[in-house]
């Protein structure tokens, strides 16, 4: 199962071009046959245990789009609150997400009981499960990428919206919400950077040899 350059400069492309998509979408619909690929990306995540945690919430009522909306709304006045005076502002001027605009959203859940109490890898660090599902949506996004699909994360919203219109049970982790759809154009960078809310990070200055102390 050899990967050949071409293969692996296509990952790349993809990982390198992947956006947090607010904005841009267009109408067009998806094709069934590349939303089921674009879950199968996400179920060949990699797991902990192999618990394979995560289920997918598809929605596309414009209702519940409506009600998803109105918590984004109502949790995005209550996070400007949260910024400095000086950032405020700008802060309302980003459109940080695409909930009635996207043809599909996607919410994906964690079932932390999946397989029992006690799970492989679990044993220790009993969050796993939620990083594994955490995979699961980083697979999609790059699987959507490929597909030339526009994806973002809303993260912007109260779990108790999420439960209470998609009716998710109360023993079940809400991981995120997603945006789905065709876009009109991909940005060459991602919008807080280009908007100069924070600059990307020098990767140099991040990595440590063999101890914290040592960069």
């Amino acid at each position: 199962m050899r990967i050949n350059e071409t293969e692996r400069d296509a990952l790349y492309k993809v990982i390198f071009s992947r956006r947090d998509v607010r904005r841009d979408f267009i109408p067009e619909p998806i094709p069934d046959e590349v939303v089921e690929r674009i879950l199968m990306a996400g179920h060949h995540a990699p797991s902990v245990g192999f618990m394979q945690p995560w289920d997918f919430i598809l929605v596309t009522d414009p209702n519940t789009k409506q009600a998803i909306k109105a918590g984004y709304q109502a949790a995005s006045a209550e996070s400007a609150e949260q910024f400095a005076a000086d950032k405020q502002q700008t802060y309302k001027s980003f459109k940080l997400e695409g909930i009635m605009e996207a043809p599909l959203g996607i919410c994906v859940t964690c079932d932390r009981q999946r397989n029992g109490p006690v799970v492989i890898g679990r044993t220790i660090k009993p969050e796993m499960d939620l990083y594994s599902t955490v995979c699961a949506i980083q697979n999609m996004w790059l699987a959507a990428r490929a597909e030339n699909l526009g994806f973002g994360w809303v993260s912007i919203i109260h779990d108790e919206v999420l439960r209470d219109t998609l009716d998710i049970p109360e023993e079940i982790e809400i991981i995120g919400y997603l945006c789905l759809g065709y876009v009109s154009k991909f940005n060459d960078k991602p919008e807080l950077e280009q908007f100069g809310w924070l600059p990307r990070e020098d990767i140099n200055s991040l990595i440590h040899r063999g101890k914290w102390s040592q960069k």
